[in-house]
């Protein structure tokens, strides 16, 4: 019974790594200006490898780290379908509200120097039950204990 006790206390669970890509930019590359607000400020491509079975969603935060006042959020979605490929200049699921208060991408667009954007794509095993314009916090919180996969993608953008 002590040995099989200590076989299950052992098992260590850990979360599988999504292949989170962009035929846009490089990992850690500059973000092309059709993508921000000195473009035309739409999302670009997503390509998501690795998603494991039992996948029912996946959810997108992306973020600016680097900004002034703070992380900065400039998308947030989920009840995307599990699929790999979110295709650029779309709506793939359900919206939240960013910091500029609205439901849809706003590009890169730092005040000063390169920031770093950060392409968080978390597989879950459930549909999250929010309305659209949920601010980040509320979609993290949903997310707990229903993340399968993760996986980031960054890019960089300085305005010119």
């Amino acid at each position: 019974m002590i040995v099989f006790i200590w076989l299950i206390m052992s098992i260590e669970i850990k979360e599988e790594t999504l292949a989170i890509t962009s035929s846009a930019f490089a990992p850690n590359g500059m973000i092309p200006a059709k993508y921000t607000c000195q473009g035309e400020n739409v999302n670009p491509p997503i390509s998501i490898g690795n998603i494991p079975a039992g996948t029912k969603s996946l959810t997108l935060i992306m973020d600016d780290p680097d900004a002034p006042g703070g992380t900065f959020d400039h998308w947030i979605v989920w009840n995307i379908e599990p699929k790999e490929f979110i295709t650029e200049n779309s709506k793939p699921g359900m919206e939240g509200k960013n910091h500029y208060g609205i439901k849809q991408y706003k590009g890169p667009c730092p005040p000063s120097g390169t920031h770093r954007y950060f392409f968080k794509v978390f597989a879950l095993d459930l549909l999250l039950d929010l309305k659209e314009g949920a601010d980040k916090k509320t979609v993290v919180k949903a997310m707990e204990q229903h993340i399968l996969a993760k996986g980031e993608l960054v890019g960089t953008y300085q305005k010119k």
